[in-house]
């Protein structure tokens, strides 16, 4: 009797019992071939179980499972990704550039533990990928779904194209709930090999379509399209190294968290290491680079994360990266190349920044054609003149940085570069500020132009869109140009404005599209463009639909987010973070910031001195930017900073202040622990303040909190008030 013949008899419930059946042992059939290199059945054999299991699903579709073998060649294509929240941010790490950085890293985690330097201490060593990170969530050992890490808080639904990379489990092996917690979220790197990244190149040129860059490049592109059977046609890897939300942890070190990733079914990079002293780490450092060129995938450093969990516990987090890991990065690749010119771009702040312009040339894999130049003293300390050859690098395997000029090969009549004292985008006058109190000239020169200034107004609209912004998609620096240009954008609050007249946003972006495909036809010599078909209108108004689409979406913004979209100088993604949690609501904010204490309120919040306070501060004073402001908020509904989960913490929502030496924690301990029952700690008291922590040699803080009427208790009382949260 055929397999379709079969199918057709099953019942239901014979189906489900049969796809379970399938699932596993495909899955297991997997495992041998792809993991042990062992398999136990004929190619043919296992083609039929999967036949089989086609049929059933094809008869069967809602009866699909999500870790069905299907998943593994690709599922229906997507129209865009979904956003996901992660429970537990994905975060980055701090880098070390030498053994110096190293041994700082080390120091800076005894310190903070207050540990003795023959203290035992461990760390895990491991390869850092250079791939794309993702985060695969399991419930009751399914996996259910996958995401980029994209700003660390938010990234985009692909599961889909997960599921087809063989490296990634549908479902953990292990019991449910002795082994498998309830739930758990798996992180790694997806990467593509050397040799799959030469075979996808090969199979690129021959079928005239554009090569990739280097194989990250590949493998994000891979993994982010929106036909998850094109993910599927390529040999994507994963290894795992880490997780998020876990419902129960089944070790209790990081070595002991990747014995059991192993042991549920995920790849885990072999050479990483356990090592027992910073030695041991440097000499794994040492190895990994000399291996670095024949492992046949590309690492661009080395990680090393605190081995003991609970030690990563106490030790916490600071900013957008943990306390207890870093990654020590390889040495940056250089190359040899001719300065073709430089430009100045203005930046939203009217920073004028200089950029070499450069004679394409290949570093560490990915091709190069510009690089930062930082600031004139920059230029003049290293001698650039245009038409110079340099030798330049990627600093961090990153941002390619100019690293000293080649005199022997400079062209006679060479000039030194002088750099302009007036704006290039609106002729004002460009100065370097004089701070007042230690009279020192600042390093980079700004256009006093303002808000007459068309580049900083199209930068500031550039950095509102961005990614750790508002992240509005599909709406790039060309579309902002656009609307500028034709005065249909101006400010923040005009963005969401453009969503009723899609006809007329749609005609000033076809009137562009049309005028630059008339200026590339001219180049090329061809003649008139045709009339547009009706294939074409209608792309073109899905796009103006889908701009729309994404506007929309965005009307609803965390308070994070939405602080560091205003753009205020000197406010970035981890000061806006520090105020969110702060002012925890946007009107909170604003009524403090218009209010007689606005200075002093900002200096109480730890991590923010002097300068940054003025900048915020100044911002707000400036008329313009408030009715811009206003008009913005009547635009878009900015969500409340979520307060951490304090379950039973007495502290949370209070000010506390630290003085004095403390005998049982260190005082960065003791901060981070309030901080994570919610509390806010101040380096100031003032009359806002609910709570003074006294060690030993309290001096001032003890007496202003005397003035104030504070209540004060020591290391012990606090010990005892936060003992059961």
């Amino acid at each position: 009797m055929s397999a379709k013949k079969t199918v057709d008899k099953l019942t239901a419930d014979e189906a489900k019992k049969e796809l379970a059946r399938l699932a596993e042992d495909i899955a297991e059939h997997d495992r041998r071939y792809h993991g042990e290199d062992a398999p136990l059945i004929s190619d043919a054999a296992y083609d039929e179980l999967r036949k089989r299991n086609e049929a059933i699903e094809a008869r069967f579709p809602k009866l699909i499972r999500p870790d069905s073998p299907s998943h593994r060649v690709g599922a229906k294509p997507s129209e865009k990704f979904a956003k996901v929240v992660h429970a537990v941010p994905m975060l980055s790490l701090d880098n070390a550039f030498d053994d110096e950085d190293v041994a700082d890293f080390v120091a800076r985690v005894r310190r903070f533990l207050g540990m003795k330097d023959d203290t035992p201490l461990a760390f895990n060593a491991e390869p850092k990928i250079d791939g794309l990170s993702a985060s695969l969530r399991y419930e009751d050992g399914l996996f259910v779904q996958g995401a980029t890490r994209g700003d660390g808080s938010e990234g985009e639904d692909i599961t889909a194209n997960l599921r087809t990379i063989k490296d990634i489990p549908l479902r953990l092996e292990g019991k449910v709930p002795n082994v498998v917690p309830g739930v758990i979220e798996v992180r790694g790197e997806v990467y593509m090999s050397h040799k799959e990244f030469a075979a996808l190149n090969k199979r690129q040129e021959k079928e005239d379509k554009p090569v990739y860059a280097n194989p990250r490049n590949s493998a994000a592109g891979s993994v982010r399209q929106l036909d998850p059977s094109i993910t599927a046609s390529r040999a994507l890897n994963f290894f795992a190294y880490a997780w998020g939300e876990a419902s129960k942890l089944p070790a209790d070190s990081q070595w002991g968290m990747l014995q059991q990733f192993k042991a549920w079914g995920f790849r885990v990079n072999p050479l990483t290491r356990r090592c027992e002293t910073a030695e041991e780490v440097l000499k794994f450092y040492r190895e990994m680079e000399k291996k670095r060129a024949s492992l046949g995938y590309d690492i661009d450093g080395v990680v090393y994360k605190v081995d003991d969990l609970d030690l990563q516990r106490r030790l916490g987090f600071v900013s957008r990266s943990p306390r207890w890991a870093v990654a020590h990065k390889f040495a940056a690749e250089q190359a040899e190349t001719v300065l073709l010119d430089i430009d100045i771009q203005v930046g939203r702040t009217g920073k004028l920044a200089p950029v070499a312009k450069l004679k394409p040339v290949t570093v560490g894999g990915v091709v190069v054609q510009n690089a930062t130049l930082h600031n004139e003293d920059e230029i003049a300390r290293k001698d650039v003149r245009i038409g110079d050859t340099v030798v330049i690098q990627r600093a961090g395997d990153v941002i390619p940085q100019i690293v000293r000029v080649i005199e022997d090969k400079r062209p006679r009549g060479a000039k030194a570069y002088k750099f302009p004292d007036k704006c290039p985008a609106c002729g004002s006058h460009a100065v370097r500020e004089v701070d007042e109190k230690t009279g020192k000239e600042d390093v980079d020169r700004r256009c006093t132009g303002g808000l007459i200034c068309p580049a900083q107004a199209v930068e500031r609209l550039r950095h509102f869109v961005s990614r750790l912004a508002f992240d509005i998609e599909g709406f790039g620096g060309t579309t902002i140009e656009t609307l500028f240009e034709a005065d249909f954008l101006k400010e923040p609050a005009d963005i969401f404005k453009l969503t009723r007249r899609p006809e007329e946003l749609g005609r000033v972006l076809a009137e562009k599209r049309a005028e630059q495909s008339a200026e590339r036809r001219a180049r090329e010599g061809k003649g008139e463009v045709k009339a547009k078909s009706k294939k074409e209108e209608e792309g073109e108004g899905k796009l103006v639909e889908n701009l729309v689409a994404s506007i929309e979406a965005r009307r609803e913004i965390g308070l994070d987010r939405f602080i560091n979209a205003l753009g205020i100088r000197h406010v970035g993604e981890t000061t806006a973070r520090l105020l969110a949690r702060h002012f925890l609501k946007i009107d909170a904010f604003i009524e403090a910031m218009e209010g007689k204490g606005a200075l002093e309120e900002l200096n109480t919040i730890e991590g923010i001195g002097d300068v940054v306070a003025e900048a915020i501060k100044d911002f707000f004073d400036e008329p313009h930017n408030r009715k811009a402001l206003d008009r913005l908020l009547k635009e878009v509904d900015v969500k409340p900073m979520a307060k951490p989960k304090t379950s039973g913490s007495p502290v949370v929502g209070k000010t506390v202040v630290f003085t004095g030496t403390l005998e049982k924690m260190t005082r960065q301990e003791a901060k981070a622990r309030a901080e994570s029952l919610g509390a806010k700690v101040s380096g100031s008291v003032s009359q806002k303040t609910d709570l003074v922590v006294a060690g030993h040699g309290a001096g001032s803080k003890l007496s202003e909190a005397q003035k104030f009427g504070v209540q004060v208790i020591d290391e012990d009382g606090w010990l005892k008030l936060i003992g059961d949260a």
